[in-house]
């Protein structure tokens, strides 16, 4: 309960900054939006540009705006956003579940490739596996994700005359929800996960191997050896779910990353998730918009680090017997 209650005031706290950081950059989207038309050759008056902010409500004070815009989220709207003339809601709206999924899919590529491997390397310290695993994890720490991207289409689209942009062919882009449309997504998503998962399960690998050679080095470990326990089942049971404690706490920050962090990939691979978006709310100075995108990224954070803190209550005893 304390927890949640840190939560939400974490959360609170990110929407009253990043609402502010946003509007400290000078002028406002009329600004962004006069300057854009005065490129076409179209001029806007003061008396007009008056008008719009007057209509927008951006000539307000900022805790006027941050009030009224707190209070639509309450009642769940997240604002309307002036580059697209829509509600935030409906911009976002599938772009943000596209979003949640594919970066819980990636999460999950991560745990699945990246923990057995740390322990394996591990387990097999300075063989050849585990100086073949260091070297590779070193290489995806090494590329950048936008890089491995721009190879990864290029390659495909010689050696296999294939497309991998988007998370949908053309014949999916604009219908409803079906079997054959999530069908269509889950072939998509591969490239994509393999690509933002690369530099994740590079650092849990590390991460996880490193813990679990400390953890080895212990006299419980000894004990337990001593006591004629299987290899593999002692590793299993006590060093490996000590080891994991950082690799739990670590996914709480992969979410969000995943969103704000891969901005570039997803322009690369067109791909229809919030980080675009949020990158033109940004050059627009849409602060709705914006605002909105940042506060989920927040959100992101806190309910992950919320869940690995459960997380670490099951997996580890000592987290649950702390308080005793």
């Amino acid at each position: 309960m304390r927890r949640a209650l840190y939560a939400v005031m974490a959360i609170w706290a990110v929407s009253i900054i990043s609402f502010f950081i946003i509007n400290l950059p000078p002028g406002d989207y009329v600004t962004s939006y006069i300057a854009q038309l005065q490129n076409t050759g179209s001029i806007i008056l003061a008396d007009e540009a008056e008008n719009l902010r007057e209509f927008y409500g951006i000539n307000r004070p900022l805790y006027v705006q941050y009030g009224k815009w707190i209070n639509q989220i309450a009642h769940g709207n997240l604002g309307y956003s002036f580059e697209f003339g829509l509600p935030v809601n409906d911009v976002i709206g599938e772009r943000l579940i596209l979003t949640m999924i594919l970066a819980l899919v990636t999460v999950v590529f991560i745990w699945i490739v990246a923990i057995p491997i740390g322990i394996f390397s591990a387990v097999q310290q300075y063989s050849i596996w585990d100086h073949t695993f260091t070297f590779f994890g070193f290489i995806g720490l090494a590329v950048p994700d936008f890089l491995l991207a721009l190879i990864m289409m290029y390659m495909s689209f010689v050696l296999f005359d294939f497309s991998i942009g988007g998370l949908f062919s053309p014949d999916y882009v604009a219908v409803g929800w079906s079997l054959g449309r999530v069908w269509d997504l889950m072939k998509h998503m591969v490239i994509p996960v393999i690509i933002l998962g690369t530099s994740g399960t590079a650092t849990l690998i590390r991460i996880t191997r490193a813990n679990l050679l400390d953890e080895l080095r212990k006299p419980y470990v000894a004990t337990a050896r001593a006591k004629g326990l299987p290899e593999w089942k002692l590793i299993l049971k006590y060093p490996v779910r000590l080891a994991l404690n950082p690799a739990v706490s670590l996914t709480a920050y992969i979410l969000p990353f995943l969103v704000s962090g891969s901005i570039v990939v997803s322009v690369v691979l067109g791909l229809p998730t919030v980080g675009p978006i949020l990158l033109k709310a940004l050059v627009a100075q849409d602060m709705f918009l914006a605002g909105a995108i940042i506060l989920i990224i927040g959100w992101m954070t806190v309910v992950g680090t919320f869940f690995s803190d459960l997380l670490l209550v099951l997996i580890d005893p000592r987290v649950r017997f702390e308080g005793r």
